[in-house]
């Protein structure tokens, strides 16, 4: 990447900062945002090509730009697709580098490359490049998608089919449940076919719910029976659902009328999810078993239930939950969102740690060979509390996850106090 370049478009903006005309000023700093953006997009790329995250203590270049630049995966994927794109087409390269193009356009070449072919592109991409620093993205995309019908006119679902699109399966979540989308290589999507096909067949003569209906609960059903008994254990514990409520809400979910429930307490978490209403919960505590867990700010008497010292080296199921409460389902270190998570002694057995509560921390794996590798540093503080630190002693920014959450209690208790009957409403 040309950095000359760029230093020059931050001075050239720096000096239209103080200009009379407007027109000009904002000319200058819209180009040094496109020089900036392409040149985060190369540091991007370098840092996952590097694995240089590692020395801040997290496992994934996500993760960091989550921790450190408030960027989601999303986000952080596009950069890296960007550099990708910008070095297999060298002068989009140098165009975006002069912040001539933004990075809008070039992820409109980065969907060229991928689903029209890399010699069309490259053969075209003179005069793309032209429509791309004289017009704005939503120009470039008509083009991008004429030059595609172009190519391919009676072929494009073929095409689409045969490898365009790379195989991507997502599952996410939004408030209304979750949503599911991506896309299957054919004899993949040929397998889930036939067992949904085989799910949504009616199970009685007059089954009458519409096939969509019979197909969700049929695959509900195949879930289930999964997370029963097919998959296997990690440390003791099935792969399950976990919902983390207190027991004032618990109480008032199971004992209200049905739809009548009135929460006064914290809302119900859904692990991996997020709040869930009083009547999902009585649902599934109706369904699914019950494990409390006492938690206070002094945890001595529960530590002295569950601890084990030097007797057993594994965490026992019982511990493990109690882990996994405590930290909400997630992975301990910064940044990570992993839920599927290993349970690690501070102290580590082999240098005479004991399986204590106090003492165990819920990591994920990548989390979990980066304190081995020594690049992150788990100090415990003692009542369930530990202090991650990278190996050079710098901080990692732990507590901004906790702080979010109690925020969003804080968001919550304030809303449930202007539901009161008695609370005046503003108007």
């Amino acid at each position: 990447m040309i950095s000359g370049v760029t230093v020059q478009a931050l001075r050239e903006a720096a000096h239209a900062l103080d200009s009379t005309d407007h027109r000009t000023a904002l000319v200058a700093i819209q180009t040094a945002q496109d020089a900036l953006d392409a040149a985060k997009a190369h540091h991007m790329a370098e840092l996952e090509r590097t694995a240089d995250y590692e020395l801040d203590g997290v496992s994934t270049v996500t993760a960091w730009a989550r921790a450190h630049l408030r960027l989601d995966a999303r986000q952080t994927r596009s950069l890296i697709n960007a550099d990708t794109t910008m070095r297999e087409l060298p002068t989009l390269g140098e165009a975006a580098v002069a912040g001539q193009v933004r990075l809008d356009h070039v992820k409109l070449f980065t969907f060229g490359l991928k689903h029209i072919g890399a010699k069309v592109v490259t053969d075209a991409e003179p005069w793309l490049l032209a429509v791309a620093t004289t017009h704005e993205p939503v120009q470039l995309r008509r083009v991008v998608r004429a030059l595609r019908d172009a190519v391919y006119p009676d072929a494009l679902d073929e095409e689409w089919i045969n490898g365009m699109s790379k195989e991507d399966l997502k599952i996410s979540a939004v408030p209304e449940g979750w949503h599911l989308s991506g896309f299957l290589k054919t004899e993949t999507g040929a397998k889930l076919k036939a067992v949904l096909d085989s799910l949504s067949i009616p199970v009685v003569a007059n089954d009458d719910r519409p096939v969509a209906e019979r197909r969700v609960a049929g695959l509900d059903r195949l879930l289930t029976s999964v997370l029963e008994a097919g998959l296997p254990t990690s440390k003791g514990i099935r792969p399950q659902l976990s919902v983390i409520v207190g027991v004032e809400t618990l109480h008032e979910a199971m004992t209200a009328e049905p739809g009548k429930a009135e929460p006064t307490g914290e809302p119900a978490e859904l692990a991996g999810f997020g709040p869930i209403g009083p009547q999902l919960l009585s649902y599934l505590a109706c369904t699914g078993d019950i494990t409390p867990i006492l938690t206070s700010d002094d945890d001595i008497e529960q530590a002295q239930v569950l601890n084990v010292g030097d007797t057993i080296r594994l965490a026992t199921p019982a511990q493990r939950k109690a882990v996994i409460a405590r930290q909400h389902g997630q992975c301990a270190a910064p940044g990570c969102l992993h839920t599927h998570l290993e349970i690690h002694h501070t102290t580590w057995w082999s240098r005479g740690g004991k399986t204590d509560l106090d003492g165990l921390i819920g990591i994920c794996q990548s989390c979990h060979s980066l304190v081995h590798r020594g690049l992150l540093v788990i100090e415990t503080l003692g009542h369930g509390k530990f202090d991650l630190t990278t190996r050079d002693g710098r901080p990692l920014n732990h507590t901004r996850r906790r702080t979010t959450r109690h925020q969003i209690r804080h968001i919550r208790r304030t809303a449930q106090h202007t539901r009161q009957p008695d609370h005046p409403i503003r108007t």
